[in-house]
């Protein structure tokens, strides 16, 4: 069982091989460490976002290799599913008003009805939400 949802954040931090955050999930078994549906429909969209652009030969095989690499690391650790608990948790968050992109809402939700602790860096928005709790694993 996962207690940890990754951030979209934190993901790019683990693509780039930031230390810290490398030394973070060594210290956690893989199953313990998730990510949501939203997290994985963020960064693939960033992908295919770049290869839509006009590219030259490299930059398109980097592209490539960057969006292969997305999905290999979304096939290796858990995805929590954007399921019923979570719209209709999605749904109260929304009835509150806050000042959170829609995004963010529903990681949010995804981490209050599967009681999973949000890592990431975005305490301004996530600060907001009542009841979510956060830890940031980008410092030491």
């Amino acid at each position: 069982m996962s207690w940890y949802l990754l951030d979209t954040d934190h993901v790019s931090l683990h693509e780039r091989g930031h230390a810290a955050l490398g030394a973070h999930l060594a210290r956690h078994p893989p199953q313990d460490v998730a990510v949501s549906a939203i997290t994985v429909e963020e960064s693939l969209r960033g992908r295919l976002a770049i290869l839509s652009r006009r590219l030259d030969g490299a930059g398109r095989i980097h592209a490539y290799a960057n969006l292969l690499a997305a999905v290999r690391f979304f096939n290796s650790v858990p995805v929590v599913p954007f399921d019923q608990a979570c719209e209709a948790q999605f749904q109260q968050l929304v009835a509150l008003r806050l000042r959170v992109g829609t995004q963010d809402l529903k990681i949010a939700a995804t981490a209050l009805a599967n009681r999973l602790i949000v890592v990431t860096r975005n305490r301004r928005d996530f600060g907001q939400v009542p009841g979510l709790v956060l830890e940031d694993w980008s410092v030491p």
